[in-house]
């Protein structure tokens, strides 16, 4: 079933579903401003705080985004501590929570889907005191339905409220954020896309994912070495989310971070539109750098 809301663009193979009353592009670069903390439990709670801001902030519902990865795991861990403590259960009913990427197609119960991950981390009292859990269905043969059908849920509930972020890094010192990754066409007003996959993805995944502590059958491995496609929110979902926290914490094992996040670091974007589209499609981790309420936090081992 297709949305009237959404329209599709495809570029090298690569899908974009775009919101038909898309806003003009302004190109305003606020840089990047990291913080940087010695360890990732401080990361982590620094993560936390910002969500208890928000909730202050305003009434009724709290749409987030979460991290995949390395990146938000401290993050997870305290709201599984304090959903099995009790102690933020009027803030947990407020949640809407929703994924931000996914491998596709692949089972929802493959140890090494991010759904998987979260659960491992979050635990069953989280899921089951928070409002509702969106994840991009990634076990069904119409998969750009399916992403229309989480991004109409999303848009109905008002958008994010957080976009918890991290930063991939990719060949020529580029980056990715969420998965879009470079080159794939992505532009302002897309709102989410469908990429194919390449082997270096899905290595650099699998491994992380083991370095995170996932356990993870021979099946699981095989099942996601055959994932041809990443779903991803694109550069609108950032753009226009109310807030983005990002948290980089895993440069020792992912060492060329040291030098793709100092790239988004230094790197200003051009005035010219056109000029700036060629930088953002060259580093999508460039896009955090046009977000006027972002949070970069970082661990020293980054060299910032």
């Amino acid at each position: 079933m297709k949305n009237s809301n959404f329209s599709r663009q495809e570029e090298n193979n690569n899908v974009w579903l775009t919101k038909q009353d898309s806003s003009n592009f302004n190109i305003t670069d606020y840089g990047v401003t990291p913080t940087v903390f010695n360890t990732e439990a401080e990361v982590g709670q620094a993560m936390l705080n910002e969500l208890y801001k928000t909730a202050e902030a305003k009434e009724g519902d709290i749409n987030i985004a979460l991290l995949g990865g390395r990146g938000a795991q401290q993050l997870h861990r305290l709201l599984g501590e304090l959903a099995k403590s009790g102690e933020q259960d009027t803030l947990l009913a407020r949640l809407n929570v929703f994924t931000q990427d996914a491998l596709a197609p692949m089972g929802m119960v493959n140890g090494l889907s991010f759904v998987r991950d979260f659960e491992r981390i979050l635990g069953d009292a989280f899921f089951k005191k928070i409002k509702s859990f969106t994840p991009m269905k990634t076990d069904t043969p119409d998969l750009e339905s399916a992403l229309i059908e989480y991004l109409t849920k999303l848009e109905n509930l008002g958008g994010l409220d957080i976009f918890f972020i991290g930063h991939g890094p990719e060949e020529n010192k580029a980056s990715h954020l969420a998965y879009i990754k470079p080159f794939s066409g992505a532009q302002y007003h897309h709102v989410a896309g469908i990429i194919p996959i390449s082997n270096s993805i899905l290595e650099h995944h699998i491994s992380k994912f083991k370095a995170g502590g996932s356990v993870v059958s021979e099946y699981d491995e095989q099942e996601c070495r055959s994932a041809e496609y990443i779903l991803t929110l694109g550069p609108a979902a950032i753009l226009q989310a109310k807030k983005v926290v990002q948290s980089v914490v895993d440069a020792d094992s992912a060492p060329t971070k040291v030098q793709t996040y100092a790239n988004v670091l230094n790197t200003t974007l051009s005035s010219n539109p056109e000029e700036a589209m060629h930088q953002l499609n060259a580093n999508p981790g460039l896009w955090i750098r046009l977000h006027a309420n972002a949070k970069s936090f970082v661990l020293s081992n980054l060299g910032v």
